[in-house]
């Protein structure tokens, strides 16, 4: 196996009973336990981990190229690679993004670093950089989330249909496909989406659907359903509603005989498939039959 390989896996703690088989018989497998051993409680500093790079493969260049290079050298340069691989995994590590994803029919809570919680929906996924957090609190969004936000400086959340932005307050905000809409609950929320701006006050709604801005009625209740474990739609092309509970059911639906532009108003709960089912095709006439998956929708 590839010795740079190993070395990165082992580093990751991530070698497999064959690697590590393989990582313990490198040549220099007693160097990396030892170096590994001195830098259990190093903290590495920012630097320039190309260049520090560079002179290493300068110095291995050069040793190579001297007639009276010396074996005893060659332990130093291991080592010096090691920690050039430190260096480099440590400043990947901490100024990278963190992102959080759910999975069909799952949700998670996420803490960030100023004590702001966002809840999760099915299928989504959520990103921030920790590092530069305290300097500019922004999370890229594709999904569902709700925030309650930690007063502070301005925070804002990025999606791909428009930007949300507050100081500290509870908000709902649904990126998907064609659909946009933020749900302000408490405080005051900022949208720009589509060339369109509108600062929302507890209960108010922000929609656009398939491109069209759709005003709405006062939201009354002071949570999104979703977070009960219930969807609940009001006046919702009928599309809409399959995706969702395709969503948190891992199902998929074969709707080509009906009229998914239909509206729809009604909600279902994520924990009772059968239940759901019936709540969303009987108030529209329409009958199911489960192949495998998949749900065939026929009308009545």
């Amino acid at each position: 196996m590839d010795r740079e390989y190993l070395i990165k896996k082992w580093l990751n703690h991530d070698l497999n009973a064959e690697e590590e088989s393989a990582f313990k018989a490198l040549d220099d497998y007693p160097d990396l336990k030892k170096l590994s051993h001195a830098l259990k409680d190093f903290s590495a500093p920012e630097l320039d981990n190309e260049s520090v790079y560079s002179k290493i493969q300068e110095k291995i260049s050069t040793s190579n190229n001297t007639k009276n290079n010396t074996a005893w050298f060659k332990p130093f340069l291991r080592i010096a690679a090691v920690i050039a691989v430190i260096f480099s995994m440590y400043y990947y590590t901490t100024t990278l993004d963190t992102t959080t994803e759910t999975l069909l029919a799952e949700k998670t809570e996420i803490t960030l670093p100023d004590q702001t919680l966002v809840t999760l929906n099915a299928k989504s996924s959520l990103t921030f950089n920790k590092k530069n957090w305290s300097s500019k609190r922004d999370v890229h969004l594709d999904g569902e989330a709700f925030f309650d936000v930690e007063k502070g400086s301005e925070f804002t959340v990025l999606t791909s249909s428009g930007n949300i932005t507050v100081l500290g307050t509870e908000f709902n905000v649904k990126n998907r496909h064609d659909y946009f809409e933020v749900t302000c609950y408490e405080g005051s929320v900022k949208v720009i989406a589509n060339t369109k701006t509108k600062v929302l006050k507890p209960g108010d709604q922000f929609l656009i659907i398939d491109g069209k801005y759709i005003a709405q009625e006062k939201e009354k209740n002071k949570k999104p359903s979703w977070l009960g474990n219930e969807s609940y739609f009001k006046s919702i092309p009928y599309k809409y509603v399959l995706r969702e509970f395709e969503r948190q059911y891992k199902v998929s639906f074969n709707s080509d005989a009906i009229d998914s532009e239909r509206l729809y108003t009604g909600s279902f709960v994520h924990d009772n498939q059968e239940l759901a089912l019936k709540t969303i095709t009987l108030p529209l006439n329409l009958n199911f039959n489960i192949k495998n998956s998949v749900i065939v929708l026929n009308r009545e």
